[in-house]
């Protein structure tokens, strides 16, 4: 990303890997709850957001807030991290300044 318009990043791999979100082109959420990001490359790597598993499984439409998240981020002005969290409420995306 360059000019005013913040960069969005990502946390993939249990907090080990970031994406920046600009480079996604594919999100893929399959029936176990793994979230999985195409990124935009030659190779067409993959990277997965979020490990699937049984219970608790993340919303049908979590990729969608995913894509209305960092669209929202996108206005803020700021570099951001955004990952993806499980409380008492459900299934979340958090976002916190880098």
């Amino acid at each position: 990303m360059s000019g005013t318009v913040p960069e969005v990043w990502i946390e993939a791999g249990g907090g080990q890997d970031m994406v920046r979100a600009d480079m996604i082109v594919v999100l893929r959420l399959d029936e176990t709850g793994r979230l999985t990001a195409q990124l935009r490359d030659e190779a067409r790597v993959s990277v997965t957001l979020l490990e699937g598993s049984a219970e608790p499984r993340p919303p049908d439409d979590f990729h969608r807030r995913l894509i209305r998240t960092i669209a929202e981020l996108g206005e803020t002005g700021s570099a951001q991290l955004v990952r993806a969290r499980h409380d008492g409420d459900g299934w979340h995306w958090v976002s916190e300044p880098m």
